[in-house]
């Protein structure tokens, strides 16, 4: 029932059927196997043709995979662990706007980590003192600082005004320490055409970086931006806020493995990954195992790290 709903399925028969050759488009599931220690729950394998789904459409993939089959009746909970992403599909995305090696590059610094850190409070400062701020954390060593996820356009501090007075202490910041410094500018809005005009705006600024929450943006428009900023050499980082509303259930929703690969494809130049300490839920071995799927080229199945399936990007 879940291969078939996720594909062609409905819940009846149609003669519409007898109009298109089902069995070349029907989901099909290959393999069954319980959950060790759980009772009443398996793990059920499913393939679909890669035809189902349109070239470099991240939304097409989910609305197809995931679209309505979590609202079966007939099941008490469903949750997405992983997929695979077949070569052929994966090449249909154009992938990170840069990644790892372009940004060093960019900011001219190799062999260690990047520090940084997200201004606090996050909201109720104005964008004056919010400069202030960023000045201070850069000036004292910070390679990058940012705004948190729901730093957008507030009528205590406007989207416009930060962006100025960021990019003057970026400046000030490097004439006084001669590194190249950044601070992630969150260019998520309620459309498209707002978010494009802020990332306009970092552009003409001359900022290095801004940054988009992809998972409440929407992943047309984190395409819609990656694309912009491989265009036009801005760095993109992605914030997972509202990520735990759908992968913290462990017998429902989605792994955020699956949202880290799809983001992979839709693309972000770095992407909030979780740890294995601080506030926040993590698990050491899964977590370090999604950050490799974001990061190598070819990862081999590994279960013991939550990787079902051998990935080749």
């Amino acid at each position: 029932a879940v291969a078939a709903e996720s594909s062609t399925g409905t819940w009846t028969t149609v003669w519409t059927d007898g109009l298109t050759t089902l069995d070349r488009y029907k989901g099909r599931c290959y393999d069954i196997e319980p959950v060790p220690g759980e009772d009443n729950q398996y793990i059920a394998y499913v393939a679909y043709p890669i035809d189902l789904f349109e070239e470099g459409s991240v939304t097409n993939l989910f609305t197809s995979i995931v679209g309505n089959v979590f609202g079966f009746k007939a099941l008490r909970a469903l949750r997405l662990e992983d997929l695979r992403i077949p070569p052929a599909y994966v090449k249909t995305f154009q992938g990170p706007p840069h990644g790892i090696q372009v940004e060093r590059d960019k900011l001219n610094k190799y062999g260690r980590g990047l520090l940084g850190c997200t201004i606090k409070p996050k909201l109720g400062l104005s964008a004056k003192n919010y400069g202030r701020a960023v000045y201070e954390c850069l000036r004292g060593g910070l390679d990058f600082t940012k705004d948190d996820e729901n730093v957008n356009s507030q009528p205590f501090m406007r989207w416009r005004d930060r962006f100025l007075f960021v990019a003057e202490a970026c400046y000030k910041a490097q004439s006084e320490t001669g590194e190249i410094k950044g601070h992630y500018l969150n260019a998520t809005a309620g459309t498209c055409e707002e978010m494009l005009k802020r990332a306009e705006c970092a552009k003409e600024l001359g900022v290095p970086i801004i940054m988009h929450d992809y998972i409440t943006g929407g992943f047309t428009a984190n395409t819609s931006l990656a694309a912009y900023c491989r265009d036009h050499g801005l760095l993109l980082h992605i914030h997972r806020a509202m990520h735990a509303v759908i992968d913290r259930q462990r017998n429902h929703g989605i792994h955020f493995r699956v949202l880290a690969k799809v983001l992979r494809m839709s693309g972000g130049d770095h992407l909030h990954s979780g740890t294995v300490v601080g506030k926040l839920e993590g698990e050491r071995e899964v977590t370090l195992g999604f950050v490799d799927l974001m990061r190598d080229d070819y990862i081999e199945k590994d279960r013991s790290r939550g990787i079902y399936f051998t990935q080749d990007w």
